[in-house]
């Protein structure tokens, strides 16, 4: 997996596709929680819940159809009244790209066992052909640790970078349309 700095970041840029007016804490808070939820799955090893069960790491969490109830939940629960207008269809599809942004990081990992996209109509773990991130330790006390800080180069390159373009091009068209 990424590490929650990586998936984090991802969730960030993507909220500055919104106006001013729209990034508040709240907003920010939720799409973070979204792009790092999936990995709540990894409580499943304290219970022996085998990494390749449909509830294990990057089993069901990580897939396209928990990104999307996920995405309509939190919407349907901190944006209600606009739930079922164009800006409601709107959030949601951000918080579900802030919940599927996490799946996506961790197929372009170099470690675990692939990531269940498609679950639970097909429980196949897939990895993009392209691995550059260096997967995370999993626990806190792992990641302060001399393989963290590579974690964290790698993240610097592989998320951080595009993250900080694509800002800065959403930042140079909003400034363009104004």
């Amino acid at each position: 997996m990424a590490s929650i700095f990586g998936h984090a970041l991802v969730s960030i840029a993507l909220g500055k596709s919104f106006s001013k007016k729209e990034q508040t804490w709240k907003f920010f808070t939720l799409a973070i929680i979204c792009a790092i939820i999936p990995d709540a799955d990894v409580i499943g090893f304290n219970f022996n819940i085998s990494y390749a069960s449909f509830w294990g790491h990057r089993g069901f969490s990580h897939s396209f159809l928990f990104a999307f109830i996920l995405g309509v939940l939190v919407t349907f629960l901190f944006y209600r009244k606009l739930f079922l207008t164009k800006r409601g269809i709107i959030l949601i599809l951000f918080f579900f790209l802030c919940t599927a942004s996490h799946s996506i990081l961790d197929a372009m990992t170099t470690g675990g066992r692939g990531v269940a996209f498609f679950s639970p109509f097909n429980d196949t773990r897939y990895f993009f052909p392209w691995r550059p991130i260096k997967v995370s330790p999993i626990g806190i006390m792992r990641f302060f640790s001399e393989r963290g800080i590579k974690v964290i180069s790698s993240e610097l390159i592989w998320i951080g970078i595009p993250s900080i373009i694509y800002i800065i091009i959403i930042l140079f068209m909003k400034r363009k349309n104004n």
